[in-house]
């Protein structure tokens, strides 16, 4: 059951299960998939956090963090694929708009207690629907692409725990993941 509270004098809602609604928006009344149409609603700001983890060997997390993974910089080349994949989320996924982002930042850090590294997402627009499928798109090519860069030296790697942290903006207001 969602909690509310108040912080900054808006409400954020903190949650197990989570939405602002009780039917899916992206299914009519016959039960057919749909786009929702927004042109009625108004353009605000909005923020959309994600993050993910991609776990591997200590051996394989310092090749990536001294450089010396064969196909080139791991973190820069899945930096510039998450910014990638954000921007063209509604080609990758038939019910998402087609959004002008205004900001996607990408930040990769390793973790040597996982032993990997944690991606986390963040996509802002000033629009009329959210951002939340950018950034969960955003982390998921980020981590398939630390996947790629260093598959030749280690198959088992996993890619763990992509989620929404937190959006800001829009009708239904602020929601931050229960960390």
């Amino acid at each position: 059951m969602a909690r509310k509270t108040k912080a900054k004098s808006k409400a954020i809602t903190k949650a197990e299960p989570s939405g602002s609604g009780t039917t899916l928006t992206h299914i009519d009344a016959k039960g057919d998939a749909r786009m929702v149409d927004v042109s009625a609603k108004p353009a605000t700001e909005r923020t959309a956090v994600a993050e993910g983890r991609v776990l591997m060997s200590k051996a394989t997390l310092a090749l990536i963090e001294t450089g010396q993974a064969k196909k080139g910089d791991v973190l820069a080349t899945a930096r510039i694929a998450g910014i990638m994949a954000a921007k063209r989320t509604s080609e990758l996924i038939p019910l998402c708009h087609p959004l002008a982002l205004t900001k996607v930042t990408i930040d990769i850090a390793t973790d040597r207690k996982l032993p990997g590294c944690i991606v986390r997402a963040s996509v802002k627009v000033t629009g009329p629907t959210g951002v939340e499928m950018e950034a969960l798109t955003a982390v998921s090519v980020a981590c398939l692409t630390i996947y790629d860069m260093i598959k030749a030296v280690e198959r088992g790697v996993r890619i763990e725990g992509i989620h929404l942290v937190e959006k800001i903006g829009g009708k239904s207001g602020h929601y931050r993941t229960g960390e």
